[in-house]
């Protein structure tokens, strides 16, 4: 396969002005830099101070990620509402900044399928039978063409399915579920969707309604939910569906006064969702049509399985997750019988798009070397992922004390700090941003072109996978970028199969890494973890042992690129072939469409290694 980074691909990630990426995999420069003071290049911002003690006051008040606004419908619009050309500039930025796919070519990657039933894959997003509003918002994002994901999990979705993703990190996972689960909802709000009062003449105390919401997406970091929310926003612009968000370090009053408003979507992690199902007055999953679990492996490896379960045995389910090989429980006790399971790539893995380097630096060489690195590739945005909160707060301070535009995130942080560390990455203010790994899955910020592993992270906490979630927070949905990994004596249990992951991307394998290549036909055919969590007998006997050949992505498993839809999906009256799912909490056959007579059936979509 051709090098991408060959004919200028480098380019691409790196702006022209800051080209000086690591010329190849190997050692550090071995020259110190010299003194303590600024760094030399120009190029980067002027650093901002912090202040932390007034964050911490009482009267501080920056806002939360869960105020944002959202579009406020009114009850005398039709369909779909006017545009708030305020609102929408907000929400999806300059229309020069939004073409989000220009140019990206997917048509190489393959896509395979598991299940009893064949998925064709759509083609284009008009090919889907989205509902109008849907594809004025999938326009507003700057989406030309759906991204392999989406074109199997859209149509798996809009035809009842329940689906388990599994696909490469940045590969636009968060819409291939968004977009069908919400374009399904939006000719049917006014039926499903419990009573709301009026936005403009509410009343706080009087006018309150419970939450009862039609989708429950559970994430696992608060980062996540906030950016979870901020793409509903988007694809719940001019339609009546309302989407919030919970999450803890913010002040459950206020958080209760947004879900007393209504809410038809929302987004939270585990321990603040728990505590407000436990509060029925606040919120009831009575009405919930669609669940949604988002990195459903790293909830579990973080021990919230009390509270998935309070979570997940609250009605009408979806899931969406790459569950870890112990907890195939979950799909046997939730999942439909005809569930499908989509892998872009093997599980797990990364991309050709990141340029993985590798340099030798023991830990007294590394700040020197970070410091090179910054001044090589300046102006750019890039992340530093440490293992320890210690760490990150030592280096924010180097940092900054070397005149550098440095901000840092961690779980001691409160949430003010948090959201502002956030708020001065995304603006550019604070382009480099330290983070430790269990931060990683919820940074998902457009135009970063550097992520430096600072620290590797230990087979003990994450180890391959934590790598390929971290430097996946580059090269998005397509793009290219840079991953910059430092390799000390204290990462020699990662270098095997760091070696493996190098050679599946065809990168450049350093001379202190070279005795870990393997040979002959183990080169050839790499071996790792196993990257399909299907079981035959999950869904009982030949129905589930059915895997369909890997399709090229440009063309539809018969060469046809419809199926997805099945016409509008989203119409009011339109059934499939199995029509009702039956009553509450069954299963049922997830054919078609289950909101007929009264609903309560279970209908859902459900994502993998999201």
């Amino acid at each position: 396969m051709a090098d991408p980074w060959t004919n200028g691909g480098a380019g691409k990630a790196v702006p022209e002005p800051a080209v000086g990426a690591p010329k190849e995999n190997g050692h550090s420069p071995t020259e110190p830099i010299a003194g303590n003071g600024p760094v030399s290049d120009p190029k980067w911002t002027e650093p901002q101070k912090v202040d932390y003690t007034a964050m911490a006051s009482e009267n501080y008040d920056q806002g939360w990620g869960s105020d944002a606004r959202t579009y406020e419908w009114k009850d005398e619009y039709g369909d779909v509402g006017p545009k708030y050309p305020e609102l929408e500039l907000e929400l999806f930025g300059e229309p020069s900044t939004r073409k989000e796919q220009a140019g990206l070519d997917f048509s190489s990657i393959e896509v395979q399928q598991e299940g009893p039933v064949k998925i064709d894959p759509v083609r284009t997003f008009r090919d889907a039978g989205l509902h109008p509003a849907m594809l004025d918002n999938v326009e507003l994002c700057g989406y030309d063409n759906p991204t392999p994901i989406q074109k199997y999990t859209i149509p798996s979705i809009l035809q009842g399915h329940d689906v388990i993703g599994i696909a490469q990190t940045g590969s636009g996972k968060t819409a291939a579920y968004l977009i069908p689960i919400l374009s399904k909802l939006m000719g049917k709000a006014k039926k499903l969707a419990a009573p709301r009062p009026n936005p403009l003449t509410f009343q706080e105390g009087i006018d309150e309604v419970t939450a009862e919401p039609l989708v429950l997406i559970v994430v696992p970091t608060r980062e996540l939910a906030v950016q979870i929310f901020n793409e509903a926003r988007k694809f719940c612009y001019r339609t009546m569906l309302r989407p919030c968000v919970v999450y803890g370090g913010v002040p459950t009053r206020q958080q209760i006064a947004l879900l007393t408003k209504g809410c038809d979507i929302l987004i939270g992690t585990p321990g603040r969702l728990t505590d407000f199902i436990q509060r029925p007055h606040v919120l009831t999953l009575r009405r919930l049509k669609h669940m949604v679990l988002d990195e459903a492996d790293e909830m579990l490896d973080q021990d919230w399985g009390e509270e998935l379960d309070m979570i997940l045995n609250g009605g009408v389910w979806t899931l969406l997750c790459h569950l870890p090989q112990g907890r195939r429980d979950l799909a046997k006790q939730y999942l439909a019988a005809s569930h499908v399971r989509f892998r872009v790539g093997r599980a797990g893995s990364t991309t050709e798009n990141i340029k993985q380097v590798v340099l030798e630096a023991e830990r007294h060489e590394k700040r020197d070397v970070l410091i090179r690195l910054l001044e090589e590739m300046s102006g750019i945005r890039t992340i530093i992922f440490v293992n320890s909160r210690q760490e990150a707060d030592n280096l924010d301070d180097f940092l900054f004390n070397m005149q550098l535009p440095v901000t840092s995130i961690h779980s001691d942080r409160t949430q003010q700090e948090r959201e502002a560390a956030m708020r001065g990455f995304r603006s550019g203010n604070a382009p480099i941003l330290i983070a430790t790994g269990v931060t990683a899955r919820g940074i998902d910020v457009r135009n970063v072109m550097h992520v430096i592993n600072y620290d590797l992270p230990s087979m003990e906490y994450g180890g391959i996978e934590e790598y390929t979630h971290r430097i996946g927070r580059t090269g998005r949905i397509g793009h290219r970028g840079i991953a910059t990994s430092f390799f000390s004596e204290r990462d020699e249990p990662l270098a095997s199969v760091l070696t493996r992951t190098l050679l599946e991307t065809n990168q450049d394998i350093p001379e202190f890494l070279q005795s870990y290549v393997p040979e002959g036909e183990a080169r050839e055919n790499l071996k790792f973890e196993a990257d399909s969590d299907f079981d035959p007998q999950d869904v009982g006997g030949a129905a589930g042992g059915e895997t369909w050949a890997p399709d090229g992505d440009a063309a539809g498993a018969d060469g046809n690129s419809g199926g997805g839809g099945g016409g509008d999906a989203w119409g009011g009256d339109t059934a499939a072939n199995s029509g009702d799912s039956g009553g509450a909490g069954d299963a049922g056959t997830s054919g078609g469409d289950s909101w007929g007579g009264g609903g309560g059936g279970n209908t859902s979509a459900a994502t993998g290694s999201w």
